[in-house]
């Protein structure tokens, strides 16, 4: 089986397999990201003959009908449709949608003296060499000889040389550019590899960018209606200032009840999880179809039976309406609004505690799961909230995510909840866990590391305040970006020899606290300033801080993982202070994990 052909077909086929439907361009109604500027610059390059690069194609399968007749896939464009979208807005003058989802045209203006093309602007409108809009130029009606008499009375020159200029213009027309179309029966792996491998700009799309592809290229089970629902959403999450735009652009969509469930997002104001398109279709296809791997939903989307290796047409429609109801589920308000109180209640104060998108995906599908199946709302906080920091303490979801997301889902649909959860805790948070990997986890200079993340969350969690603090929580600092303060001072330690930041800056000695004791801790060894904190605990005269009891003291070593001895601590006893708070750390974490 030839897994792709390369064929050569003109400007002008390609734009009318557009204007008749037969590839499916999703993103025409997309924002257009391309520079005026590079759209002259292709047609430049198509006048002047050279190559503008390969459109690659990929055919949807031909599926079987109810009634056993076979009905023609589209054909997708997966890689060139800038260049199409460009090439349809210079010749025909069809606006493009801009990235504030305004409706705008791309005219490019052509100089038939010079041949020179240039973005059109108020000065070239008013200069009379310029043709303003070469689309004029490309519509049925226009006459070359007689525009060129008019041009060259206009601009003292010879009417036969700007006509022939106008023709090659036209010609642009019958200039071929290549289209590699990708053989229909190849899988997705297949296709994304070969994609990677043919692609000049070395560009990677993911599955679920072809995914995507071929959801908004199927209108007759509401693949375009996915499709914006998806896109609007997650580009109303980021500028909700373009609501207005988007209901100017797209009327007809703004009209229906998708528009309406996710509107609510533009008054949003958390940013603790903030899903790109890819996380959405992940949760929804995980969620309503108990499956992890995307390409099973390529697959589906397509009508594919597994068993007979057959495209059914009923396959798709069902597909495509469990996607359609998934989605709906992912952006409803009281789905979302209920999950960021998961994740709150967790610790999970702000984005800067959870970088695993993975994981945050998992735990999503995970609720809607649930409330599917109609767990009660308590056991379903429990379960999501234990299972994120499960999967998070673990790595579960860093290697091979789409694997453990079809394992994981699919046990925790047919099995009881609480019980797989309880299972899976038996195999990998055994004793072992946290006496011995979790404090070695520890070691180390990352401080986005998950593991230094999870004990802030726990903080968060236990409502700790910040090292040396008497009223200031952590989560207090965090949400306003308060130090990282290293325990034995970073240039205290480059003074006694400790000049490798895999030495100063490890997590263990890394501890939250208000930028103003940190200043007033200065560089100085933890046995000198934690001295000045006896003292002012003698005294009650505040000089670091506001702990003027030993009762506050403790309570302060205890929240912030600091061992007894700490305060006769030099740079001699670095090492054992380390190892003695990874352990400390770990029992936090624990403690924390078992009370979610």
């Amino acid at each position: 089986m030839a897994k792709y052909s390369v064929n050569n077909h003109s400007v002008e086929n390609i734009i009318s397999w557009i204007n008749s439907g037969e590839i499916a361009i999703p993103e025409m109604q997309r924002p257009f990201v391309w520079e005026a500027s590079k759209v002259r610059d292709l047609m430049d390059s198509l006048y002047k003959g050279y190559p503008v690069g390969y459109i690659i194609i990929w055919k949807n399968p031909d599926v079987k009908l109810k009634d056993g007749t076979f009905s023609n896939g589209k054909k997708i464009v997966i890689d060139g449709q800038q260049r199409i979208t460009a090439l349809t807005a210079a010749i025909t003058g069809q606006e493009v949608v801009n990235q504030e989802y305004k409706k705008i045209p791309i005219r490019i203006s052509f100089n038939p003296l010079d041949e020179k093309f240039e973005v059109c602007n108020p000065a070239l409108e008013k200069d009379s060499k310029y043709i303003n809009d070469i689309s004029e130029v490309f519509k049925p009606d226009f006459n070359c000889f007689n525009f060129a008499i008019q041009y060259g009375n206009q601009n003292d020159s010879n009417p036969s040389d700007i006509n022939n200029t106008l023709v090659k213009l036209k010609g642009i027309l019958g200039n071929s550019i290549g289209v590699i179309e990708l053989n229909q029966e190849l899988d997705i792996e297949t296709v994304t590899d070969i994609f990677i491998r043919i692609n000049s700009k070395g560009t990677v799309l993911s599955q679920a960018d072809f995914a995507m592809s071929k959801i908004s290229s199927n209108e007759k089970y509401g693949g375009d209606i996915i499709r914006k629902t998806i896109d609007y959403f997650c580009h109303l999450n980021q500028r909700p200032m373009d609501l207005e735009a988007i209901k100017a652009n797209d009327l007809e969509f703004s009209k229906l009840e998708e528009f309406n469930k996710i509107t609510w997002i533009v008054n949003n104001t958390d940013d603790i999880y903030s899903p790109a398109y890819t996380d959405i279709l992940r949760v929804a296809f995980t969620s309503q179809f108990h499956r992890g791997k995307l390409s099973d939903l390529v697959n589906l989307l397509s009508g594919r039976n597994f068993e007979t290796r057959d495209y059914e047409e009923e396959i798709a429609e069902k597909s495509y309406d469990r996607l359609h109801d998934g989605v709906l589920k992912f952006v409803n308000k009281t789905n979302y609004d209920r999950y960021m109180m998961i994740l709150k209640s967790a610790g999970i104060i702000d984005a800067s505690l959870i970088r695993s998108d993975n994981a945050l995906n998992f735990a999503y599908a995970l609720f809607i799961l649930l409330r599917d199946k109609g767990v009660h709302p308590n056991s379903i906080e429990t379960v999501v909230r234990k299972w994120l920091v499960l999967s998070i303490l673990t790595g579960r979801y860093s290697g091979s995510p789409e694997s453990m997301f079809d394992y994981d889902i699919k046990r925790f649909n047919t099995n009881d909840p609480e019980e797989y959860l309880k299972s899976v805790e038996l195999g990998q948070l055994s004793d072992a866990y946290w006496e011995h990997i979790l404090p070695e986890r520890l070691n180390t200079s990352v401080a986005s590391s998950p593991y230094f993340k999870l004990y802030l969350m726990a903080q968060v969690h236990s409502g700790d305040k910040g090292f040396l603090s008497s009223q200031i929580t952590v989560g207090a600092l965090i949400s306003n970006r308060g130090d990282i303060h290293h325990l034995f001072p970073k240039k205290y330690l480059q003074r006694n020899g400790h000049n490798s930041r895999s030495e100063y800056n490890q997590i263990a000695n890394y501890a939250i606290t208000q930028s103003e004791i940190n200043i007033q801790i200065k560089d100085d060894a933890p046995n000198i300033y934690m001295t000045k904190i006896l003292e002012q605990i003698e005294s009650k005269k505040s000089v670091i801080g506001g702990i003027l009891t030993k009762e506050q003291l403790n309570e302060s070593f205890k929240q912030n993982c600091i061992p007894d001895e700490f305060v006769n601590y030099d740079v001699n006893n670095y090492y054992e202070f380390l190892a003695k708070r990874r352990y400390l750390m770990s029992q936090k974490i624990r403690d924390y994990y078992f009370s979610l």
